[in-house]
């Protein structure tokens, strides 16, 4: 490995996990929403990542969570079917505060591989010097 590829691999991790925690974030913002432009329950959606041939890691993808919308009885809501169902989108809070902590320490994780490489790149220089 050079020695900038520890910087690019540190910065790529850097850069999916910055993605997730959009996306995370983005699927918290929407936990209520009934009604999108595409019709029907806002759809959780997942990042896909995937190592590089050359190390480090890159999202090659978001793609909607294929799991069943999430039937709430609630007849007085504008979206109700005519049961009184309204369905839900299948954003479970708990799962995406889990999945927000996995990014941020992951996240985190990158930013300490970042430092200590850029640590050892300044002692190098300072080797060189004397």
């Amino acid at each position: 490995m050079s020695f900038g590829g520890g910087f690019r691999i540190s910065a790529s991790g850097m850069t999916a996990e910055r993605l997730r925690m959009d996306v995370i974030s983005n699927n918290l913002a929407n936990i209520n929403t009934t009604r999108t432009e595409e019709g029907g329950p806002f759809r959780r959606q997942v990042v896909l990542l995937s190592a590089k041939a050359d190390g480090g890691v890159q999202a090659f993808g978001i793609v909607e969570d294929p799991r069943p919308h999430t039937m709430v009885y609630d007849p007085g809501h504008p979206d109700a079917n005519p049961e009184g169902y309204v369905a839900m989108p299948n954003v479970n809070v708990v799962s995406e505060m889990v999945d927000m902590m996995t990014a941020s320490r992951a996240y985190e994780a990158n930013v300490t591989a970042f430092n200590a490489a850029k640590s050892m790149a300044a002692k190098a220089l300072e080797i060189g010097k004397s």
